[in-house]
């Protein structure tokens, strides 16, 4: 009977290890399937594609003010598109490795500018550290269900407001040079 019951036990482990092994896989799977398409679209992605242009250029943008703010698809969108474990980005407003020659290395190594959502798009800018500060806008097609990166480009420093940021996306003035979001 103990050799039955310890076999029992053995085997619920095994079975509980497989399935989270399994998830751990899916997820990893997922997560490379995100970043290998964002990847592969940030870089020489160029002009929106008209039939988007027309789309945002009708939207109407809802402000976001902070990275909780922005639907949680986007949030794993980008965390995604950054390739970390967790999402790399700080607040508007707030301290991030490029702020004040900080080198706090515990501090988000990027830091969200402006943020705008409509019913089925979010534009997302941000400001990235490095040797060069530099910054970035991308894209998203969300709804509840779904999220993809849909565009994104390296941006001119000081887009104040959501407005500013549709009309740099809506400009076709982007440069190709995104090698790091």
């Amino acid at each position: 009977m103990v050799n039955e019951s310890t076999g029992t036990r053995r085997r619920q482990r095994l079975r509980a290890s497989r399935l989270s092994l399994l998830a751990v896989a899916t997820a990893v799977v997922a997560v490379a399937a995100v970043v290998a398409y964002a990847g592969g679209q940030g870089t020489g992605m160029g002009s929106l594609p008209a039939e988007l242009r027309a789309h945002i250029k009708d939207e109407k943008f809802g402000i976001v003010t902070a990275v909780r703010g922005l639907p949680l698809g986007v949030r794993n969108s980008l965390q995604a598109l950054f390739g970390n474990a967790a999402l790399d980005i700080a607040d508007s407003g707030t301290d991030f490795q490029g702020s004040g020659g900080k080198a706090d290395r515990s501090l988000p190594t990027r830091r969200l500018t402006t943020a705008g959502c409509s019913a089925d798009h979010c534009l997302v800018y941000y400001e990235i550290a490095g040797s060069t500060p530099g910054w970035r806008v991308a894209v998203f097609h969300w709804t509840p269900d779904a999220t993809r990166f849909e565009w994104g480009a390296t941006a001119p420093q000081g887009l104040t407001s959501i407005e500013a940021v549709r009309k740099f996306v809506l400009s076709g003035t982007s440069k190709d040079e995104t090698r790091r979001w």
